[in-house]
């Protein structure tokens, strides 16, 4: 956490800045904050298919326990996006981040999810709902992949 100002300013931030020993989410001036990531991925009737989504998460949870972090799929696969994001909001969490996991920019992530993040947006007005590019597009996993492809 950054805080630009004189050492006093800072000061005074960081004494009304607390953190919540039950969910680890972050309190400022009396107002939660509690950041989540949901995962979105296509889905599959596979049961296998699930497992490299479901490791990611395991180990945003390793490197952040303070963060919530979720799976949620467009089809086959329940639970749904809207689904994850409503339970992560009456948990409390007042920022979500949902991060395609799609290799290929295609239909689902051009056209469905931005009409998911709008829906999750005017439902819930109160909550920061970010989408970041899908990992695809992501340059350190294009890196990897050519790192992996080449041992």
């Amino acid at each position: 956490i950054g805080c630009r100002g004189s050492q006093q300013q800072r000061q005074a931030f960081f004494t009304h800045l607390h953190r919540s020993p039950l969910s680890g989410g972050w309190w400022f001036a009396n107002k939660a904050f509690m950041h989540a990531i949901i995962l979105f991925a296509h889905g599959s009737r596979d049961p296998q298919w699930h497992k490299p989504i479901q490791s990611v998460a395991e180990r945003i949870t390793q490197r952040s326990p303070a963060t919530l972090v979720r799976c949620a799929y467009l089809e086959l696969t329940e639970p749904d996006l809207p689904h994850v994001a409503n339970e992560l909001v009456a948990q409390g969490a007042t920022s979500l981040s949902v991060v395609p996991m799609f290799l290929g920019v295609g239909r689902h992530a051009r056209e469905d999810l931005p009409e998911l993040i709008r829906t999750l947006k005017v439902n819930h007005p109160s909550v920061d709902i970010q989408c970041q590019p899908a990992v695809g597009e992501q340059a350190q996993l294009l890196d990897l992949l050519a790192d992996i492809a080449l041992r």
